[in-house]
């Protein structure tokens, strides 16, 4: 037991030093530097040896948008793929998702549907299968997953990749880099620091292509600079049970809640039920993808709302729980730009003899 507060008081004197917080563990990250150079070395050799063709590239008929990030932890990428697809699908495209399906316990490629498990294909798969209504496919390698989902729906157009920035194994035709308040934390490799790349990194190129891949940088809170894109994040003003049932979060107005919350940050989440005017008697914060099998839910303490990244995994033992949706709004010019480079995607996929035949 003892062990593991170490551990624990380790890991987050160290997580203060990589945002830049000082603390004991700056000590500690200042020694990890050589380490951090090392992997920094790494990473330029293996990104080296894909755009030379030594590490196969695959590349996939019709165009792909890799939404990701240099910042280890959650920093609301999923939120944006959603608000991405749902924008596309709004333009009359037809959308497929790609994603690694993080904390699966299953193999090899995987079709998400509504009725899958969180256990079967990963918790943020199954939220935008359900949320979204296009193909989902999970796999550790996103081109054979790519492969399958065209091969079974040939009538998608364009796919989105949520996560990936670094799965070099994929060709893509756009990259959006999500940041959060962080921004690059003390600027260091893992794991001296937070950075899974060095920042600013180095345009992608494709292998064989001249022109870099073009890089949008999001940031969920405040641009820190001209360039970035700042997107809009806040809550739905109703929640919502397992069978559809809505309600005004206005109801809790004078009734005390329980919070439950397995993401990245769940003092976000918590923050923004009590902005919202609500008392919460308990909070229960977990880590990001938490297994929410084993925990017991005790409804004297109030009625449970939760994020919907969580109800797809509780409302399989709990589905009274109250699901709050996160609203992305994406702002007009960062539409606008994807749009753009979109559009040149296409005629160039058009122009290619493996450009794919839709039906």
């Amino acid at each position: 037991m003892n062990g593991t507060r170490s551990m624990r008081s380790l890991a987050q004197a160290l997580t203060q030093a990589w945002n830049g917080q000082g603390g004991w563990g700056q000590a500690l990250a200042t020694a990890l530097l050589p380490v951090s150079w090392g992997f920094g070395l790494l990473v330029t050799i293996r990104r080296r040896l894909y755009q030379i063709g030594v590490l196969q590239q695959h590349r996939l008929p019709v165009p792909v948008i890799v939404v990701g990030n240099v910042m280890v932890g959650g920093v609301g990428k999923t939120p944006i793929t959603m608000a991405l697809v749902h924008y596309l699908s709004s333009q009359g495209m037809r959308v497929g998702v790609l994603s690694r399906g993080y904390g699966r316990k299953t193999r090899g490629i995987q079709a998400v549907t509504p009725t899958s498990t969180a256990v079967e294909v990963g918790d943020e798969p199954l939220l935008m299968a359900r949320s979204c209504g296009v193909p989902v496919y999970v796999g550790s390698s996103r081109a054979n997953a790519g492969r399958t989902l065209l091969a079974q729906h040939p009538e998608v157009q364009v796919l989105v990749c949520d996560d990936g920035l670094q799965h070099w194994q994929l060709a893509r035709d756009l990259e959006l880099c999500v940041f959060d308040e962080r921004g690059v934390g003390n600027g260091h490799l893992l794991p001296a620091g937070p950075l899974r790349e060095a920042w600013p990194r180095k345009a992608w190129r494709n292998t064989d292509e001249k022109v870099p891949v073009p890089c949008l940088v999001i940031n969920t809170t405040d641009p820190a600079d001209a360039n970035e894109f700042v997107v809009q994040r806040r809550l739905g003003d109703f929640a919502v049970q397992a069978d559809g049932t809505q309600r005004a979060l206005s109801h809790w107005g004078n009734t005390p809640v329980q919070a439950w919350a397995g993401i990245a940050k769940p003092e976000v989440f918590f923050g923004m039920l009590r902005t919202q005017g609500l008392t919460l008697a308990h909070t229960h914060a977990l880590p990001d993808h938490a297994d929410f099998e084993q925990l017991r839910v005790d409804l004297s303490q109030g009625d449970v709302l939760c994020t919907e990244k969580d109800a797809v995994k509780l409302w399989t033992h709990h589905p009274q729980a109250w699901a709050v949706p996160l609203q992305i709004t994406l702002s007009t010019t960062l539409l606008a730009a994807i749009d753009r480079h979109l559009a040149k995607a296409q005629r160039a996929k058009l122009s290619s003899p493996h450009g794919h035949k839709t039906a």
